[in-house]
């Protein structure tokens, strides 16, 4: 239970997380099943980044924006999951002030980094099936390296002005966080002054980062479809369409989640409610984008297949030069 009647705070030092179950015999449980999750999340997209590092087969801007967006995944799941962990291995919901301005900061420059290089990897494809002719010369290592960095400022920016409206907060009413992390509209919640002119400021900029990358998304996409239906032959149109499988599932997976999460703190005012659908956005989108690139991808298959024959290669090798 919330205390909903406490004095107003001034000098909060720390805030409380709430815990994903309060029974003691499943503490074990959970602190397994997440540090599983964990780990399968960065061990499964670091293997991905290694495969477009050292397979000269997928040096292309796709795979590049691939293993930047496994890169942000990997620290994405880091800005939360771990804390949880160790709070859970403690038992202790605890974070600190400036501990919790850090993991909100993070979560949004990485939520938003994905959210930019899935709009940008959405753009590449519209490129690469609309105007192969003038692919090459459009998506250039260079233009490439542009739109990455352009990605992290705008997300910098967006992380930034939500730190600063955070900042601005001298007043709380609580110091439980309905959530396991410090989710910043839950953290915004929380101020005992009027949040109005704050509110409007992050929901113009939600609007902005939100709603014009999923349109770029949608309109690459009927772009695609459109091109993709010319194709005489039913074998071109599908080389054609599973080049853009793997991301359109990753794209739904990504929106479907978080407007999951929106949608349910809306209708539902329930904690409990909302940790569960902040658990599908934070922790089930980033495990899973490994397992849909390996599973549907052709490329990334054969890399894996490649490294898999190499592996006995060096091993032998190996031994024959020990003896």
């Amino acid at each position: 239970m919330f205390n909903n009647n406490v004095e107003n705070l001034t000098d909060v030092l720390e805030f409380h997380l709430i815990a994903l179950s309060e029974d003691p015999d499943l503490q074990f449980l959970l602190f397994g099943l997440f540090l599983s999750v964990y780990l399968v999340t960065v061990l499964g997209n670091l293997l991905i980044i290694i495969l477009i590092i050292f397979d000269s087969h997928l040096h292309t801007p796709m795979y590049f924006f691939l293993s930047n967006l496994s890169l942000i995944d990997i620290f994405f799941i880091s800005t939360t999951i771990p804390k949880m962990i160790v709070g859970i291995r403690m038992h202790s919901r605890v974070i600190s002030y400036a501990g919790c301005l850090t993991q909100m900061s993070l979560f949004l420059l990485f939520v938003c980094m994905d959210d930019m290089i899935l709009t940008v990897m959405a753009c590449d494809r519209f490129l690469a099936i609309c105007h192969p002719l003038h692919y090459t010369v459009i998506m250039n290592p260079q233009v490439c390296a542009i739109l990455i960095l352009l990605s992290f400022f705008v997300s910098v920016f967006d992380s930034q002005v939500h730190n600063l409206i955070a900042l601005q907060v001298t007043c709380f009413k609580d110091v439980e966080i309905a959530n396991f992390f410090c989710h910043p509209s839950e953290v915004l919640n929380l101020a005992c002054t009027n949040t109005l002119s704050s509110n409007i400021v992050i929901y113009c900029i939600g609007v902005i980062l939100g709603i014009f990358p999923v349109l770029g998304i949608i309109f690459s996409y009927v772009k695609i479809v459109f091109s993709i239906l010319k194709i005489p032959s039913s074998s071109g149109k599908y080389k054609a369409f599973s080049t853009c499988g793997s991301h359109l599932s990753v794209v739904c997976l990504f929106y479907g989640t978080g407007l999951g999460v929106h949608l349910g703190s809306a209708v539902s005012h329930s904690p409990r409610k909302n940790v569960v659908a902040s658990l599908m956005y934070t922790v089930v989108s980033p495990m899973l984008n490994p397992f849909i690139y390996t599973l549907r991808n052709r490329d990334i298959s054969n890399a894996l297949k490649r490294l898999h024959s190499r592996v006995p290669n060096i091993t032998t090798y190996g031994f024959q030069l020990g003896s």
